[in-house]
């Protein structure tokens, strides 16, 4: 059985109530319930949650509710990792065995269902793999980044790179935020997911955008935008 879990706790500070928040015509998490359902990577689709309403648009989407996320994994600083490894323990005690669980984030409103596949698919590939997750480069190389003081005078981060071009320096990238595929036991043992048994899967830069801040939220908006105009279609 592959496990799709969307973590979406009903505390958000910085944008109230964001995991449901109305997101180009439907509500924020109903993004990735759809990319998920769509996918056809999932024998089921559950939603970690200690939001009774949260729970009732999840399952007005079409995902499960099956548990109530305690409250001691429902505040501003637990991790991932924990709660995805209760989800995995309860839907175990519950019906059985596990082959693969992927947490797919409730605000990735660019989440793209082949993308999910092909996560899935490198797992499958790669036995020592722990997790495969999605990733994408720097628009501008971290290792040429500026620092600056409390009166506003700049240096170099790394002065060794003043003079190096862009292109002589190795390109980095950092997680994209979108999904993680991984193990049930890398998950149930919190085994790092940032660690040499993980693989990358590279999206486009113009697919991701973390949602934290109101200010990330907008640009969300205008991405949308964007892309439901280069598609020809009205955007909502």
């Amino acid at each position: 059985m592959n496990l799709c879990v969307i973590p979406a706790r009903g505390g958000s500070k910085r944008i109230p109530r964001k995991n449901i928040k109305e997101f180009g015509g439907r509500p924020m998490i109903g993004w990735s319930i759809a990319a998920a359902q769509k996918s056809g990577c999932f024998d089921r689709i559950i939603v970690s949650t200690d939001d009774a309403e949260i729970a009732a648009v999840a399952r007005e989407l079409g995902a499960e509710t099956p548990f109530v996320r305690p409250d001691a994994l429902s505040d501003d600083f637990t991790g991932t990792t924990p709660v995805v490894a209760h989800a995995v323990e309860e839907i175990i005690a519950q019906t059985g065995p596990v082959d693969a669980v992927c947490c797919l984030y409730a605000t990735a409103p660019f989440v793209r269902s082949a993308d999910l596949r092909d996560g899935l698919d490198k797992l499958k590939q790669d036995e020592q793999a722990d997790y495969v997750f999605t990733v994408t480069t720097y628009a501008f190389p971290p290792a040429r980044a500026l620092r600056m003081d409390t009166n506003g005078h700049v240096a170099m981060l790394n002065p060794e790179n003043e003079t190096s071009r862009s292109q002589d320096l190795v390109e980095v990238v950092h997680d994209a935020g979108q999904f993680y595929w991984g193990r049930p036991d890398a998950w149930r043992e919190h085994r790092p997911i940032f660690g040499p048994r993980s693989k990358a899967l590279v999206l486009p830069r113009h697919l991701v955008q973390d949602i934290d801040t109101p200010e990330d939220w907008e640009r969300a908006e205008w991405m949308r935008r964007a892309m439901s105009a280069a598609a020809g279609e009205s955007p909502a």
